[in-house]
């Protein structure tokens, strides 16, 4: 059985299979990367892996609080792995798959 993780946009509650963690980049502490594998390095956060969740979540001013900071993030990063997600013919990507 998976963990069960709550997205930061709807608040809903899922197996951590069919949502997309994200983290700060260690390299540019303002960027959120995309994480499906789930082997990146510090805090995470989970969204439901569409482009509305995104869309909400940026609304609410959900990633300040899921990362615990005060700067301006940018999910361009995790919009463009959404969007390409979206455009798969499955859906259903490698990396997507534990």
């Amino acid at each position: 059985m998976n963990p069960v993780r709550t997205c930061i946009a709807t608040h809903k509650r899922f197996d951590d299979a069919h949502l997309l963690r994200m983290v700060i980049d260690p390299n540019d502490h303002h960027r959120i990367l995309a994480d499906p594998g789930r082997g990146l390095p510090g805090r995470g956060a989970w969204i439901t892996p569409e482009l509305s969740a995104l869309e909400k979540a940026l609304q609410r001013r959900a990633f300040a609080r899921a990362f615990k900071t005060s700067r301006k993030l940018d999910a361009g990063h995790v919009r463009t792995y959404l969007e390409a997600r979206a455009a798969s013919p499955t859906r259903e990507r490698k990396e997507d798959r534990h």
